[in-house]
């Protein structure tokens, strides 16, 4: 007895049925959004992303016409923050604001992650970058990158360098420039920046790398000295100090960038909107402003660009990180 086989559907009728389906996600998309944008930021609130998201917020809401509800989650090195953005549905209301060290170093860092960035997050454009300033105390003789290396070069490990904890960027960023200049500094970790920043000026440590937000202020005073701009370009707001590519050190480039991410399987045309909206917020002079003011540049991006530069600086931070063998403590 010949089984009964079940019976196939007309051509006509499959056809009709994808051109419904293919419609109808084609009208969720162009509807988007319809109610508030959730976007966690996975650190205490009055970080840098943060700080910089709520410039663009106004803007953004007005184009969309719904809420930009900014959710800080904070911990474990912003991991917790990110992870409950991996497990949320991709259908986007749910985003990531994230640093470097979540789309990058952390999955180096931490073997309990529960996550894999580059597989489990979708790009959708960087927001700002906080270039890394090598400071140094105001009363020290260094005044340059050179001084800084020859100094390292002539007191091998007798020069320390201080950081906010182990595997924090300051401390990769210090990392980064003893291998490029091949010297052997000393690292001190202190429990946050505030503390580090008070070290270096007590003498304690003689070298602190990180972004220009936590020290302008002592900069300006005079008790710490900006001796190089980690970055291709000058900081509008520092621009007597120049970069570690114009003091022969083009390798080090390093800071704090911030990113929009998305749960996998979000739709892309979703994803596209949000970041040409982000460009266009992005390119308002008064929106810049409020970036540069603060030592960060606003840099929009496509998909595409942010996901080629999560990918390059993963590999590249990898090496450094395992060169230091440097593992969370």
């Amino acid at each position: 007895m010949k089984p009964v086989l079940p019976a196939r559907r007309p051509l006509t009728a499959c056809l009709v049925a994808a051109a419904c389906f293919h419609g109808s996600a084609a009208w969720a998309a162009d509807a988007w959004p319809s109610r508030p944008i959730r976007v966690v930021v996975p650190y205490a609130p009055g970080n840098t992303g943060d700080i910089t998201l709520r410039f663009a917020q106004l803007q953004l809401e007005k184009k969309f016409g719904v809420r930009l509800l900014i959710d800080n989650k904070s911990g474990a090195s912003g991991n917790i923050g990110a992870d409950e953005v991996v497990r949320a549905a991709p259908d986007g209301y749910t985003f990531l604001l994230g640093a470097t060290n979540n789309f990058v170093t952390n999955q180096f860092l931490f073997k309990s992650m529960r996550f894999d960035p580059i597989k489990d997050l979708m790009p959708v454009s960087l927001v700002s970058n906080g270039p890394s300033v090598l400071v140094v105390n105001g009363a020290s003789e260094i005044r340059t990158l050179s001084d800084l290396t020859e100094a390292a070069k002539k007191n091998p490990g007798k020069l320390n360098f201080g950081s906010p904890g182990n595997g924090t960027p300051p401390h990769l960023a210090a990392e980064l420039y003893s291998q490029l200049a091949d010297v052997q500094l000393t690292h001190v970790p202190y429990r946050g920046s505030p503390p580090a920043v008070q070290a270096l000026m007590a003498g304690e440590i003689q070298l602190y790398i990180t972004a220009l937000s936590s020290v302008a202020g002592h900069v300006a005073s005079g008790k710490l000295r900006a001796i190089a701009v980690a970055d291709k370009e000058r900081l509008p707001i520092l621009p007597a100090v120049p970069t570690t590519a114009e003091q022969g050190l083009p390798g080090l480039v390093t800071g704090n960038w911030w990113g929009l991410a998305a749960p996998v399987g979000t739709d892309p045309r979703v994803v596209d909107k949000l970041a040409g909206a982000l460009q266009e917020v992005l390119r308002d002079p008064a929106v810049r402003k409020q970036y540069t003011d603060i030592g960060v540049t606003p840099v929009a991006s496509t998909p595409a660009e942010f996901a080629a530069r999560i990918q390059h600086e993963a590999r590249a931070w990898k090496t450094v990180i395992e060169k230091a063998n440097i593992q969370q403590e």
